[in-house]
């Protein structure tokens, strides 16, 4: 991506999360917690270290399929547009497979552990899920896809997701559960509510949830984390320690849902 146009981004993703930490102030709105936060930023700050090597590997790994293509789909409008929606089709499986694969969820399991919703939590993304992600989308790459352009289309997804995460804005009305997802939406995703598990799997659309089942409404007031409670705001714990537990043999998905073990 040029490096023009990454810093308008970033520009534009600081702001709002400082519009936000002023409007929880004047609102009194209880959205951040200092140590949560930080924690945060940690996170981020590793997965922009390893930016470089992360974006190399899915470069390396869609390039390499690339050569293996059944068929070369040419880029034009249409066919951006297909990628698209191509590409949160993927979204939407890998981030389902997330939550109901007990190994992908010890790694998924870093952003949804966040006790809060604030801007802040879009960044809490696991180290080695971005070495994870790119494979479910080899698929298509396979398919005759543009690599280039799935590349890009699903960042952009990733940027709009970004402000999904956020109690600034309420339901959105008519437009909440019909195409695009929402805060709303996304604030159900990140509930431990029995009735919010597993729900609401969407990226920029919520088309696929409704499709497959798995959309909910936000009805009720959102308990946020994971159903164990706090687990930590250590990085490296927030990280690492379900991949360790699950290895070790310690680490039951089904436990962390039913509140059978606390870790």
């Amino acid at each position: 991506m040029d490096t023009k146009l990454e810093l308008l981004l970033g520009g534009i993703v600081l702001m709002a999360l400082i519009a936000e930490i002023i409007w929880s102030s004047l609102k009194q709105k209880n959205v951040f917690n200092l140590n949560e936060s930080l924690g945060n930023f940690a996170i981020f700050i590793g997965n922009n270290i390893m930016k470089p090597i992360s974006l190399g590997w899915k470069y390396l790994v869609f390039g390499w399929v690339e050569q293996f293509q059944f068929f070369t789909i040419p880029t034009n409008v249409f066919t951006i547009v297909l990628t698209f929606f191509v590409a949160e089709f993927g979204f939407y499986w890998y981030h389902r497979l997330s939550h109901e694969t007990p190994i992908l969820w010890t790694m998924h399991h870093t952003h949804h552990s966040g006790m809060q919703m604030n801007l802040s939590t879009a960044v809490r993304l696991n180290w080695l899920g971005a070495f994870v992600s790119p494979l479910f989308y080899l698929p298509f790459v396979l398919l005759g896809f543009s690599a280039e352009v799935l590349i890009i289309c699903i960042s952009l997804g990733l940027f709009f997701q970004y402000f999904l995460h956020t109690e600034t804005i309420g339901k959105l009305g008519v437009f909440e559960g019909k195409i695009f997802n929402t805060p709303s939406a996304h604030r159900v995703h990140h509930g431990s509510n029995e009735i919010y598990i597993d729900k609401n799997y969407g990226g920029t659309l919520i088309i696929f949830d409704r499709i497959f089942g798995t959309y909910q409404p936000e009805t009720e007031k959102v308990n946020y984390g994971v159903t164990t409670g706090f687990f930590s705001n250590n990085p490296i714990k927030l990280n690492f320690l379900p991949i360790y537990l699950y290895i070790k043999g310690n680490w039951r998905r089904e436990k962390q849902r039913n509140n059978e073990q606390n870790h």
